[in-house]
């Protein structure tokens, strides 16, 4: 499939390519750019420190796979909404992951029908699942099925009732075929499709995406709206009764909810309603 988005000619963002840095995020957050730039993009081949949320750790080997922070000017975003800028992330992280799963899957059936007769199925291929295969574990984890190929950090910078910058911390697991941390559920892009990804594709399909969402984000609030309603139609578990666990234990609930404020609303066996803030419930996997 021909892509007509570049990195390397677009006159919407900066980007620095680094080898390697304790983390992209606070790379970030300190680095002064000339005037008001409303994008700069950071990769590093390798974070000596790299996040996820909290105090977690981010595993990843040396160039296998994408890890990356954008720093955003949105306009005029009240404080209120901020949580869309999560939910564009991730949207553009899974639409990336899922298009190249679909260009493969689209490959895999030429070659079927042209080569089928006389070559067997590479043994390291893996059945592609059902679409969307991609899913958002609240707030912004990408999954493929119960396994976890990325992961975001986003770290919001206020003035008064509107977001001044947001910088964006992403990890996408793309050739990385061993894990060595206690990270419980782990995978690569590589691992599904059964070979190895030019980790340049994923970022300008990521790119491509996110520069559609900040050009929604910065339009009308009813844009926001909308953007909500496709981040809520592609969440893990959606309407599934499953396990999660919070301060006072373990409960069965599904998953009903999210409201614009970024609050997980589920509801228990019992028919009630549990709204919680990030950190304050867990999926139990």
């Amino acid at each position: 499939m021909e892509r007509h988005f570049c990195l390397d000619d677009s006159p919407t963002f900066r980007m620095l390519e680094l080898d390697e840095v304790g983390s992209t995020n606070n790379f970030l957050r300190h680095l002064a750019t000339p005037g008001d730039e409303r994008m700069t993009l950071v990769t590093a081949e390798y974070q000596t420190a790299g996040r996820g949320a909290d105090t977690n750790r981010w595993e990843s080997a040396r160039g296998e796979n994408l890890l990356l922070s954008l720093r955003v000017m949105p306009s005029h975003l009240p404080v209120g909404r901020m949580f869309v800028l999560s939910e564009a992330a991730a949207l553009a992280v899974r639409e990336s992951l899922e298009g190249l799963l679909k260009e493969q899957g689209a490959r895999g059936k030429e070659h079927e029908n042209t080569d089928s007769l006389s070559t067997p199925p590479a043994p390291c291929s893996l059945p592609l699942a059902p679409n969307p295969a991609f899913t958002v574990k609240w707030p912004n984890d990408i999954y493929y099925g119960d396994s976890k190929v990325a992961g975001i950090l986003i770290e919001n910078d206020l003035q008064g009732a509107w977001v001044k910058r947001s910088t964006i911390g992403i990890g996408i697991n793309v050739n990385q075929r061993r894990f060595v941390s206690d990270a419980p559920n782990p995978r690569s892009l590589a691992d599904i499709l059964g070979h190895e990804v030019e980790r340049r594709f994923v970022l300008e399909r990521f790119m491509e995406s996110m520069t559609r969402y900040l050009r929604q984000i910065d339009g009308q609030p009813e844009a926001l709206d909308a953007l909500h309603e496709s981040y809520k139609q592609r969440l893990y578990r959606r309407g599934e009764e499953h396990a999660y666990s919070d301060k006072d234990g373990t409960f069965r609930a599904t998953l009903i909810d999210v409201e614009p404020s970024g609050h997980l609303v589920l509801r228990d066996t019992k028919g009630g309603l549990r709204r919680y803030a990030f950190k304050e419930v867990k999926f139990v996997l």
